[in-house]
């Protein structure tokens, strides 16, 4: 495909541009794409330098609203008669926010959960207000039209945003040598080399309650989710949670005697 050369244009470099889209949106040549991606990298280096001082090397900005960029390119129509760099800004723009904001999660975290997230901690707010207590995951998932399940990974992996160093002082107010989180952190449990020394396993969980039993056995031996098992018994999966707790405690405390 041959593209016919651009006549020297009164208008001068916007309307070369004005030209140049209503070509690319005809053609769709990739040397038209190339050529005003290039024409336009000021603009991407401008609204980059704006995000310069949050840690990020500018060119790595540049990168990154460069793809905002070329998507602004793509979907952009001359004929409706914005000029370019007025719709393409917060294409640009949201390019190198989402960068951001995928760098501030301390593990790698897949952005359809992280967007998730987000929803779902505004709606636990709203939900809180509206029901005066802490909303269940049934409801926080129905609120932001998601599955129970997908809801409560979305807030468990809510965790990754923010860790903490092992490093880090743990300071109380009658500690004059604050102690390390490393510090704080569990040991091997040497009585679990000793497991075979303990009774059955199965007469143990037998021992345990009705509603124990039944979530001990589905948790680990059906392999169900939380969410799983409080669907199929009717209760909240921070319900479960608890029951479990004090199920193995319990389980614990029996084959320990």
């Amino acid at each position: 495909m041959t593209t016919r050369p651009l006549s020297s244009s009164p208008g001068g470099p916007d309307t070369d541009a004005e030209e140049l889209f209503r070509l690319y949106g005809r053609d769709r040549d990739e040397r038209l794409r190339e050529r005003l991606v290039a024409m336009h990298q000021n603009l991407v280096r401008f609204l980059a330098g704006k995000f310069a001082n949050r840690g990020e090397p500018l060119e790595d900005l540049v990168q990154v609203g460069t793809i905002g960029l070329i998507n602004a390119v793509d979907r952009y129509d001359a004929d409706r008669g914005t000029k370019f760099s007025t719709y393409a800004t917060p294409t640009i723009v949201g390019e190198i926010r989402r960068y951001f904001r995928d760098k501030a999660w301390s593990l790698k975290v897949p952005r359809r959960l992280q967007e998730l997230n987000q929803v779902a901690n505004k709606a636990v707010d709203v939900l809180s207000v509206k029901l005066g207590r802490a909303p269940t995951v049934a409801e926080i998932a129905q609120a932001i039209g998601a599955s129970e399940e997908e809801t409560l990974e979305a807030m468990e992996l809510g965790n990754a945003y923010d860790t903490v160093s092992l490093d880090s002082r743990m300071s109380t107010e009658t500690e004059s040598a604050p102690m390390t989180l490393a510090e704080f952190v569990g040991g091997e449990d040497e009585t679990l080399k000793a497991l075979e020394r303990y009774g059955d396993l199965s007469a143990a969980i037998e021992s345990l309650d009705e509603r124990e039993k039944v979530i001990i056995t589905l948790r680990f031996f059906k392999d169900l989710s939380q969410a799983e098992v409080a669907k199929r018994l009717n209760i909240s999966q921070m319900h479960v949670s608890r029951l479990q707790h004090r199920a193995l405690n319990n389980l614990k405390k029996l084959m320990s005697s």
